[in-house]
């Protein structure tokens, strides 16, 4: 279980899954807000939004089964599944698949990734601090930028070694929060500019997926194989199948000229960034 934070009445509200919905209410907010800005007013948006969160929950909690299913302390799945945490990569992923699947079922055919793109990157952002203050923090570190847990916080986060010996670690969590906040207003200033739609969502995806990558290099995650985490053996398999779609569509699209926005539908950008 996550260490408790905070508590309504009786309920005990447990600081990771705290952030966590405050993200997942985040995002949905700021998609419904996208797609209302974007003059989408069909219904079933709300059963895509929805089939993104579901699928999104069980492949979060599936991959966290995955990941420890090997380890002879956590023998018991269902116990795992309901308590093991949630693995991120895995959320995304299973959101993604709810999106395609959803979208078929209910016949919807135009594009939500430029919708779904910046909406991601602010739910992780909200969501990852819950992960900060609970998780693994980072690995040891000499950067000035390093952070030392107080010891009443480090002794209620589990499976952090590093968190008791009193030295500074990378605050990898943190690297994670300003990614997705700087991604996000990116993502609000190029959603305005002429694209194909949906690229959106897969550049998100592929700066994510090696911002990811390099970062778990210093998050202190377990090994699985050749000095690789769960995480970073996942995205040695997806990563390259993400950059050859991307490099397929931009090949095919050379010759194509790109649907120019009606911009007049889209408030200014939040944040100014220079050109």
């Amino acid at each position: 279980m996550y260490p408790v934070a905070f508590h309504l009445g009786s309920w005990a509200v447990p600081t990771h899954d705290l952030f966590i919905a405050v993200g997942l209410l985040a995002a949905t907010l700021w998609f419904l807000h996208e797609a209302r800005v974007q003059q989408v007013h069909d219904p079933r948006i709300w059963w895509i939004v929805a089939g993104a969160l579901i699928s999104g929950g069980l492949f979060a909690r599936t991959s966290a089964v995955v990941h420890w299913a090997d380890d002879p302390e956590r023998s018991n799945l269902a116990e795992l599944f309901v308590h093991g945490g949630r693995s991120i990569l895995g959320g995304l992923a299973g959101a993604y698949a709810g999106v395609l699947v959803t979208k078929r079922l209910v016949g919807y055919r135009s594009s939500t990734g430029d919708q779904f793109a910046p909406a991601v990157a602010l739910g992780m952002a909200v969501g990852r601090i819950g992960c900060l203050l609970t998780e693994q923090i980072g690995t040891p570190t000499s950067l000035p930028w390093g952070y030392t847990p107080p010891a009443d916080l480090a002794a209620g986060i589990p499976e952090c070694p590093p968190c008791t010996l009193g030295v500074p670690l990378h605050p990898s969590f943190l690297y994670e929060v300003l990614f997705q906040l700087g991604v996000f207003v990116v993502l609000v200033r190029w959603r305005r500019r002429p694209h194909h739609a949906g690229d959106l969502f897969l550049g998100y995806l592929a700066a994510y997926g090696a911002f990811r990558f390099a970062v778990e290099f210093v998050r202190g995650n377990r090994v699985l194989w050749f000095g690789l985490s769960g995480p970073q053996v996942f995205l040695l398999v997806t990563l390259p199948l993400l950059y050859t779609r991307i490099a397929l569509l931009v090949r095919r699209r050379r010759s194509a000229p790109v649907a120019e926005l009606d911009l007049s539908r889209f408030p200014p950008p939040l944040v100014e960034v220079p050109a």
